[in-house]
């Protein structure tokens, strides 16, 4: 039987975790259509994503001091009604997929968008992805549409499925969501 992997330790992430972050994320860049993004960001950049307004949770699984992997939440539109709105990612490293340090991630992140006053979070993921679609699905989020072919890279056109989760019940009167502290 093989061992039973060591979870990660999750923690929030701070501007000194950039590096490693960009690190985990540059393959999904370089190797894969997992990302639209076509050029990999650096460390200054991410630590300028990390500090954006309005201000949203990130965090890292790191094992023996190093960052293994990371979930975060975004923005989802920048028009005022959609505040209470959240997008999430979660990106790890080749080794611990499949390791539960995804949904070990999610368990951290989730709650602390609903405790923000987050009312519903979304995920797209670049199909076909069955892990991440079945990661998702485990933890509740139900799909909600495909935009198809909406992304062009690595020479052909890609759909993007969308993923919903509420976080709390939609409140009469939602109060402003609250700025994060990675402390």
């Amino acid at each position: 039987m093989p061992p039973v992997p060591v979870p990660a330790e999750i923690r929030p992430a701070d501007v000194d975790d950039a590096a490693g972050i960009a690190a985990v994320y540059r393959p999904y860049v370089t190797d894969s259509v997992a990302s639209f993004e076509t050029v990999p960001p650096d460390a200054a950049e991410f630590a300028r994503r990390m500090t954006a307004e309005p201000r949203l949770p990130w965090f890292v699984a790191c094992r023996d001091g190093g960052v293994v992997g990371y979930a975060y939440g975004g923005q989802h539109r920048s028009r005022a009604a959609y505040r209470w709105s959240v997008d999430c990612s979660v990106y790890l490293s080749a080794a611990e997929r499949g390791a539960g340090t995804g949904r070990a991630l999610y368990g951290r992140l989730l709650p602390v968008l609903r405790d923000l006053g987050y009312v519903t979070a979304f995920a797209g993921i670049a199909l076909p992805n069955p892990a991440s679609a079945g990661l998702h699905t485990a933890l509740g989020f139900t799909p909600v549409g495909v935009y198809r072919s909406v992304g062009f890279k690595a020479g052909r056109w890609h759909d993007v499925g969308w993923w919903q989760l509420p976080l709390q019940e939609l409140p009469a009167e939602p109060a402003e969501p609250r700025a994060w502290s990675p402390r």
